[in-house]
This record gives C-alpha cells, structure tokens and sequence, in this order.
C-alpha cells in the first residue's frame, strides 16, 4: 500500500457509532455555536486588528476582515459538508485521509499542531500580558521577569505599564501563561460537557462588552481616522526591523492573513464532530453560524476602533492593550469600560485556549486511532472519557512553549498553518464529489468546483500576503513531520 492510501469512507462513518473507545456525544447546535464564537472571539479581534491596522492596512483593516471572512465562507462551507457527512473527531486531518491518502492527512495533522498547539501557546502569552493590565486597577503587578521569556528584555519604548527600576530587565519564565494553560487543561479533562457549559458563560460576557464598545465607541470616531481609507502601496518596517507590505492590495492581503488568526473558529468546531448529538445537522449549523455572527462583528469593531484611535497609536504607545488604550485616551468618562473590557478580554483569551487545547487533543487522538502517533494519544479516561493523556502531554509542549517563548516569534505561524489546512479541506471536497458522489450529504457545497477553487484562490493569496519568512517556517516545521512519518507512523500505520 503507497503514501497515497486512502482511508475507507465507510470505515470512517463504521468508528463514529461504534467500537470501545467512542468520545461522549454531549454538544448540541448552540453548544457548537457557542464553542465557535468563544474561539472567534479573542487574540484576533483584541490584539491582531490594533496590529494588522499598524503594519498592514491602516483603517481598511476592514477590508481585510471581510477577505479573510470571504476565504472562511468557502472553506467553512467545505467544512459543514465533511462534518456532516463524515462526523469524526480530527477534523481537516480525518477528512484529508479519506480524499487524499495517508501522507497528505499525516502533513495536516501536523501543520494542526501549529494552529491548535503553538496557537494556544500565542494566546496564553497574550493572557499573561493582559492580566497585568486588570492587577494594575488595584495598584498590582506581576514582575516583569515572572511574566515573560528569558529571550525578552523590558523595553521602555515598548513596554508600557511597568515600574522604571525594571526597565532592561530580563525575563525568567512566563508563569501567569503557564498557569492558565494549566487550569484550562484541567477543565479539558474533567469534560466536554463542563468546558461547553464554562465557554458558554465566557462567550455571553465578551460579545456583550463587544456590542457596549461598539455602540459607546461610535459616536467618538474621528473620521480623519479613515482617511485615506485604503493607504498608498508603501513598505513599513516595524520595531523589530521586519518589513510589511502596507497599503494597496498586498497590504490587505497581509492585513487579511495576520487577522485571519481570529477565524480558526468554526475550523475547531469541526473537531467536535464526534462529540455532537446530532452531527448531521448540528455541525453546519455551529460551523457556518459562529462564522456569520462573528463576522459581522469583528468589520464593525475594527471600524469603530480605527476610528477611535489613529494607525500611529497603534505603532506607539497604544501597540499593546490597543483596546483599552485607545477608550482611556478618547473616550473620556469611560474608564469603566476600559476595566470591563480588560476583563472580557481575559476571558476571551481563556475561551480562546479553552478551544484550542481541545482542538487539538482531538486530532491527535484521530491519529492515535489510526496509528499514526503513539496509543497513549487515544486512551480515554476511566470516568470522564476524555483523552487526558492526550491533555497531559500537550500541557507540557503548549505550557512550555507559553512559559520560555516569546509570542511574535510564532504570530503568523498560526494564521499560515490555518490557512494551509483549509486549501486541502477545499481540494478535499471537489475530490470526494468526483471519487465518491454516491455517499449520502446531509449538507452539499453549492456550486462545485467553483466554491472549492474560490475558496483555495483566496486563502492562497492571503498565503502569499504573509510573506516569505512564514513559508520558511512552515517549511522547516513540514521537514520535521515527514521525519517523524517515514520513520514511525508510516511503520505503524493501522490502514497498512
């Protein structure tokens, strides 16, 4: 049997309804709904819009959001009829192995590390930076050499918030991000249905803040803001001495790329697939749900912040907490609100996390199953039945990754890793119709190929706004996961 066997369709649908080891199916529709937005919801709309806006397209950040929701709208609806047709655990991973063979399912299974994995590290790192911003309200701090990576140094030009005798100070370990990945992967262990009912709570306080700032926000936009709405086609190079495209087309591709980090969403909802009562039909419904309603929401936020807060803000003293930064400055009498929003976005972050971390342990435990990874991967546990395993072992990878890295290193991997997995997920559903059109659909893509071919056009092009560094690093990333393939999983492999 070649690289390029593929897994039996039917042998898929056979391990949704049986065998020992099945995940517990607890997830309605909102629940799915919910799990989306609470992952939509967070790092790209708090802190990836100040910074797209900064280095990339000014206040046609907009523009970009709605490229990037366009890439998203082909890729989800691919996505809503693999989850519905095919309702397992291990999203663009499962639906790679059956439409394009083992190498190319084992490639997406291992780019899903950057997303759900490295992603949730980024995110925790953000979470330990915001968590400052709220102990400050009561005259409280962390130290900057507990809350940071020993490759970090305080720098006073970037660094605002705290105390001057800790300027050019090193940082030791990150341990306000190591704690919240910790308490997350807890909660994550002792169950599905716990975690959904705890996103729940989250995802209600941060879109309610969400509409307050954009309603509040309104009527202080300076509409010198906007102007020129789309920048002219420059090069701007940020502290770190990288260069952006920024302006013009290729300034809101790359915008589009680096928000694109928010819209890993409804891809996570997919993930749950096995743990959903009614998959069939909950699935589109969660996937292409969270999307719309988290869509609408990010144009108007990015709108009204651009409009609040110059592209020159977000480059200085307004680079970190833009949010908060741009209600204390502008919108005077709001102080409240800049506390409030302190908060949602803390748990946003944590909703962020929640999502992630779950996401990922799902699609190693996929792989698991196949024998593409280690057993230990797939061991559920005695009374939760959660693969805590699983849960245990990325605790170590995510938190040690959050606790000694700094978060830009890896900003865009996780936007070039989502968007890679949506290119085959696109290819895999044009492939599916032409190898196997007799399989029941209890949702069909409208206009195939032309959804699919539009959907691997944009998210291509936004690929291509993320520059050349992220295709080195995706790149590097790949050569380690054939490594790993050719000598372990293809030896392991259960289909072979």
């Amino acid at each position: 049997m070649g690289l390029f066997t593929k897994k039996p369709i039917d042998s898929l649908i056979h391990d949704s309804s049986h065998g020992e080891s099945n995940l517990r199916r607890t997830l309605t529709a909102g629940n799915l709904i919910a799990l989306g937005i609470g992952a939509i919801i967070g790092a790209g709309l708090f802190v990836r819009t100040a910074a797209a806006a900064a280095n990339n397209a000014g206040p046609s950040v907009t523009i970009a959001f709605v490229v990037a929701a366009v890439g998203c709208a082909f890729a989800g609806l691919c996505y809503a009829e693999f989850a519905s047709m095919i309702p397992i655990a291990g999203s663009a991973y499962t639906y790679s192995y059956a439409t394009m063979g083992e190498l190319v399912a084992w490639i997406i299974g291992w780019d899903l590390v950057l997303e759900y994995a490295v992603g949730a590290a980024t995110v925790g790192i953000a979470w330990s930076e915001y968590l400052n911003k709220l102990l400050a309200i009561f005259q409280m701090h962390i130290p900057y050499k507990w809350c940071h990576s020993p490759f970090e140094i305080c720098n006073i030009h970037e660094k605002t918030g705290y105390f001057p005798d800790e300027f050019g100070m090193h940082g030791i370990i990150n341990l306000p991000a190591l704690f919240i990945i910790f308490m997350l992967t807890m909660l994550l262990i002792r169950g599905t249905k716990e975690s959904a009912f705890v996103n729940g709570i989250i995802v209600i306080s941060k879109v309610a803040i969400v509409i307050i700032f954009i309603c509040l926000g309104w009527g202080y936009m300076n509409p010198a803001n906007h102007i020129p709405y789309i920048p002219p086609a420059t090069t701007f190079v940020d502290s770190y001495g990288v260069g952006h495209n920024y302006g013009g087309i290729w300034g809101i591709l790359g915008a589009a790329g680096v928000v694109f980090f928010a819209f890993i969403g409804f891809d996570a909802v997919s993930t749950a697939a096995q743990e959903a009562k009614n998959p069939k039909k909950d699935m589109p419904i969660g996937i292409l749900g969270s999307l719309v309603i988290c869509t609408v929401l990010y144009i108007l936020f990015a709108h009204v912040l651009t409009g609040v807060a110059s592209v020159n803000d977000f480059r200085t003293a307004g680079k970190e907490g833009s949010v908060v930064y741009a209600i204390q400055t502008y919108m005077h009498g709001y102080g409240w609100l800049g506390n409030l929003v302190t908060v949602a976005i803390l748990f946003g972050f944590s909703s962020v996390i929640l999502v992630m971390l779950m996401g990922q342990s799902r699609v190693f435990y996929s792989m698991s199953r196949d024998g593409l990874v280690p057993k230990t991967f797939s061991n559920l546990h005695p009374k939760y039945q959660t693969p805590h395993h699983s849960n245990w072992i990325f605790l170590v990878f995510v938190g040690g990754f959050a606790a000694f890295v700094p978060g830009d290193i890896v900003g865009d991997m996780t936007s070039i890793g989502t968007l890679f997995a949506f290119i085959l997920v696109c290819a895999g559903v044009w492939i599916l119709r032409v190898t196997n059109p007799e399989i029941q659909r209890s949702f069909k893509v409208p206009l195939v190929p032309v959804v699919s071919v539009l959907g691997i056009i944009v998210c291509a092009a936004m690929i291509a706004g993320l520059g050349w560094t992220n295709w080195a690093r995706l790149g590097g990333w790949l050569v380690i996961g054939l490594f790993i393939y050719f000598f372990y999983s293809r030896k392991h492999s259960k289909l072979k």
